[in-house]
Formats: structure tokens, sequence, C-alpha cells
């Protein structure tokens, strides 16, 4: 369940016109053992990968993203040109570094530098909070991509 503040527009919101504008208001507040309850119900969550996301909260230098996964599940490969935290919210993750693994059980949080390479696996059934930060257009590392793939 979400709780937003958001301008009154007159008519009833509906699909994508609802969901455009709205992760990126003023106050945005969530109940995330509901949004993960809601992850379990989505059709990705059934699939082989074992996995499923939702972006709560989205500005131009902030995204916050509630992903679940399955136990014994992975995401192999993964880099940002932002700098990232991981927060685990239940079970247990762990991410694989370059030069060591980061032992996530519920209550764990680590922080990653920009292009950091990363793979994720779930020890258990978990949710976790990735938060991305992109610093200024001038401090932007391009992880070997292009400007267009860096956002």
């Amino acid at each position: 369940m979400t709780q937003r503040q958001t301008k009154s527009s007159g008519g009833s919101p509906r699909g994508h016109e609802f969901i455009e504008g709205t992760l990126s208001t003023p106050s945005l507040q969530y109940d995330l053992t509901e949004e993960i309850k809601q992850l379990h119900q989505k059709e990705s969550w059934h699939q082989e990968t074992g996995r499923s996301s939702k972006t709560l909260v989205k500005y131009a230098d902030l995204r916050i993203v509630l992903i679940a996964m399955k136990a014994k599940t992975r995401m192999h490969d993964h880099k940002t040109t932002g700098r990232i935290s991981v927060q685990t919210i239940s079970g247990h993750i762990r991410l694989h570094l370059p030069e060591r693994i980061a032992d996530l059980p519920a209550g764990n949080l680590v922080a990653l530098d920009q292009c950091l390479e990363h793979d994720v696996e779930a020890l258990e059934e978990s949710a976790f909070l990735l938060s991305i930060f992109w610093p200024p257009e001038a401090e932007i590392e391009r992880c070997g991509t292009s400007p267009a793939e860096a956002k």
C-alpha cells in the first residue's frame, strides 16, 4: 500500500496515466511488507528467474527499487553508472564483488561505488531495497557504455 501526496486532477486516473509522475512526488511512503506481498503475486515471481521488482521512487538523481528473489536464484553481472546501496529487508542475500563477497542477512546494508560489477544471490527467499544515486553529469563514470546507456 502506498501513500502519496499528489494534486487532485478531478478525474479518475487509470493505468499508465496514474503511474506517470507519482513516483517523484514531494512525499512518498510505503508499507514494505504489503509491497513484498504484492511482488509475490506478480507473474514474474512465478517465472524461472524467480524474482519480481517494483520501482518505488524515481527522481532524476535517485531510484529506489524493491526486489524479491526466490531462494537459490541469482542475478548475474550487474553494474551501474550511479552509486548504489543494497539493504536486505527479509531473508538472506549475498553480493559477489570482484574482490570479496558481501554477506547480507536481513537488516544489513552495503554501499557500492560507481561501475562496480556485482552478482546478487538469494540464499533464501529474500526482499531487498536497491537505491541508485546518480552524481552530477560531470562526475558520471560511463562504465564502458555509451552516454545513452549510462542511465
